[in-house]
């Protein structure tokens, strides 16, 4: 990245988080110059681009003052919840103006052809743009084998639905997973069986049985940042996998959602490690931009293009979205966010090993090493009462997501353990929210 766009990041980033009160002055430019190793010519143009976006305002012969933020006031009326239970992303970061400018581009530059219903499969140029932008996450595909869908969700609907080429039947997942998905094949009486992950991965000779006698037609693994673990499996685990799919004629469907979150920039997937075109890749925009956006990519294998278009049948995403997002992501802007949104999070997450470590001596509280991501796995004693801890921590205005949905309804090795989100907690919240629920547990 660019230092100019390094220094905005970094600008935009203290503004959202309050570092200035509205009202504040800002730095001198010759003061922000020096802070940052810089010309000053490089702040005025980092300034004037917060004064365009609304985040600063100048008084001639004085300097730069930060905005009120939109909603400041409702948020200080609500600073006492301290939410550790939200996966969306943090309102105070959603690229509005950015992405406005890429919408208004996008009218301009496609027009009337916006307006029509499109091809099923998404967008060309936006699948020629995922291509490139894949390559990034190692995943190598051509245009013609990417499809857009209407998030993650609609990807991994319809390959639960829709035969696969091994004529196999079961679905099977780790647990604990993604309870919305779970919640999904159940409701639709899709055979569905579950593994157990620890925060070491599956059990690899379990995992091999079950794919040579279990009647598996996918395997549907988180590999980074799992949901609700938030742990990472090792590069031996995914070429494990990788492997076992192509003795077995057995799919891997790999939701890799929170791709643009972490730090391993040499990461992987395991859709890198097979050479049979035994695994779909999915991943999702929204975590990056907004919730609403609603945008996500599949990239299949050759045999599953024909039937999984059949089932997709029409195209269901908006076409100003679609073009929108490659002029995103063909502009950079995606990237510039990807970082201010990264550096953000990794804030969050190594307050809250910090303050884990400060008041958790007694041990009570079981986490894995996660340093990226979102998610962060608070294991507990088995003595616990989730619904009573989680009816205390409620009346101390803390929100926070047990274990309990996170399997599939007939699976009985379960563990306890509460599933902390880092995406929607103010920093400043972090150590008051693990100090309660410290507090909690002990109580318990």
């Amino acid at each position: 990245m660019k230092k100019y766009a390094a220094i905005l990041t970094d600008m935009e980033q203290k503004l959202s988080e309050g570092h200035y009160r509205p009202g504040a002055k800002l730095p001198s430019v010759r003061s922000a110059a020096q802070a940052y190793g810089c010309s000053t010519s490089t702040i005025i143009r980092a300034y004037g681009e917060l004064e365009k976006r609304h985040a600063i305002y100048s008084i001639a012969q004085s300097g730069y003052y930060a905005v009120d933020r939109a909603g400041a006031d409702s948020q200080q009326g609500e600073s006492a919840q301290i939410d550790l239970s939200s996966a969306s992303p943090d309102l105070n970061v959603f690229p509005y103006l950015d992405f406005q400018h890429c919408l208004n581009k996008a009218i301009d530059t496609y027009k009337y052809h916006l307006f029509t219903y499109g091809d099923s499969l998404g967008l060309d140029r936006l699948r020629q743009t995922l291509a490139s932008h894949l390559a990034g996450d190692q995943v190598f595909a051509n245009p013609e084998r990417i499809v857009v869908t209407s998030g993650a969700q609609q990807a991994l609907e319809i390959l639960a639905k829709m035969p696969f080429p091994n004529g196999k039947k079961t679905v099977l997942v780790e647990q604990p997973s993604y309870k919305i998905y779970l919640r999904y094949l159940e409701a639709e009486g899709i055979p569905v069986r579950g593994i157990a992950r620890g925060t070491e991965g599956v059990d690899l000779r379990e995992l091999e049985e079950r794919f040579e006698h279990g009647d598996i037609k996918f395997f549907y693994t988180m590999s980074r940042y799992h949901n609700p673990l938030g742990t990472t499996t090792s590069v031996e685990e995914r070429k494990a996998i990788a492997a076992l799919a192509s003795k077995y004629n057995v799919y891997i469907v790999e939701d890799d959602y929170m791709a643009d979150l972490g730090e391993e920039r040499s990461f992987e997937p395991i859709y890198a490690y097979n050479r049979t075109s035994h695994v779909v890749y999915i991943k999702s925009f929204s975590k990056i931009i907004f919730p609403g956006l609603r945008l996500g990519a599949a990239v299949l294998p050759e045999p599953l293009m024909e039937t999984f278009g059949s089932f997709k049948r029409y195209a269901d995403t908006s076409l100003l979205s679609q073009a929108a997002l490659e002029i995103y992501i063909k502009n950079g802007m995606y990237e510039r966010h990807k970082s201010k949104i990264y550096n953000q999070y990794a804030a969050r997450m190594r307050a809250l090993q910090e303050a884990l470590k400060r008041h958790n001596e007694a041990g009570l509280i079981t986490i894995a090493g996660t340093s990226s991501g979102i998610y962060v796995q608070f294991k507990l004693p088995q003595t616990v009462n989730l619904d009573r801890l989680t009816k205390r921590l409620e009346k101390r205005n803390i929100i926070v997501v047990t274990s309990q949905g996170c399997y599939l309804s007939d699976y009985r090795e379960r563990e306890k353990f509460l599933r902390i989100s880092i995406s929607r907690v103010m920093l400043e919240q972090i150590e008051d929210g693990v100090k309660a629920i410290i507090e909690e547990v002990k109580r318990s």
